[in-house]
């Protein structure tokens, strides 16, 4: 089991790597941003930190949310709020192509973004350790509003970003019309595709994979 968590770390890089190159795509799209992204381009825009510095920020500011909300916090949880933004920063820097200025083309970066993204999530999400703090920010505020469809709570929690970014100066156009509507129906079909169901994973939290490993290394020295 201690080497199953172990390999899960491994299994989570590689995702958000596969994850963050995706959002590099669709940045490198030129054609506006999604709500998160969109927030921390503004963010950076307005400070002397990169997109990268920016999105980990952001990330943990709204990791320590979710842990107000009491939400399960696995170390995927917190691995994404440490790499993701610093790997699209990455990629960001090493591409060596000129901006794009064709929309087509963005509209197509775009939607490939899309494909790499939801692969990336599943390749982290199928070590059962947390999903990003984004998804358990949605998930808290979800429980709290039970009369609200989570739907409607994710629009709601995206127009606020949006709204955020927006005024920090962040990109916007039909890029974030896409994103918006089209992210999740990419996500759908690469999922049932690969045959994948999220809802199926049985995520464990920092403490219950804490014990595991503790379990492990007595065992070894036992």
């Amino acid at each position: 089991m201690r080497k199953t968590i172990m390999f899960g770390w491994l299994r989570i890089v590689a995702g958000l790597l596969v994850f963050a190159f995706g959002v590099h795509l669709t940045i490198y799209a030129n054609i506006g941003l999604a709500p998160w992204d969109c927030l921390g381009m503004g963010v950076a825009k307005h400070t002397p930190l990169n997109y990268g510095v920016a999105m980990t920020l952001i990330a943990l500011t709204v990791l320590g949310i979710d842990i107000l909300l009491k939400e399960k916090i696995g170390f995927g949880t917190v691995i994404d709020a440490l790499l993701t933004g610093n790997f699209v920063q990455m990629f960001n820097s090493l591409n060596p192509f000129a901006a794009n200025d064709r929309l087509w083309v963005g509209v197509l970066l775009m939607l490939a973004g899309f494909v790499f993204m939801a692969v990336g999530m599943a390749i982290y999400m199928k070590s059962e350790q947390g999903c990003g703090p984004r998804d358990a920010l949605l998930v808290g505020l979800g429980k709290r509003l039970p009369k609200v469809p989570i739907g409607i709570v994710e629009v709601l929690l995206w127009a606020v970003v949006l709204l955020a970014g927006w005024l920090l100066g962040g990109p916007v156009g039909i890029g974030t019309l896409i994103s918006t509507f089209g992210a999740g129906l990419v996500m759908q079909l690469v999922y049932q595709a690969i045959r994948f169901e999220p809802r199926k994973l049985k995520h464990r939290d920092v403490f219950e994979v804490a014990r595991i490993l503790r379990r492990g290394t007595g065992s070894r020295h036992g």
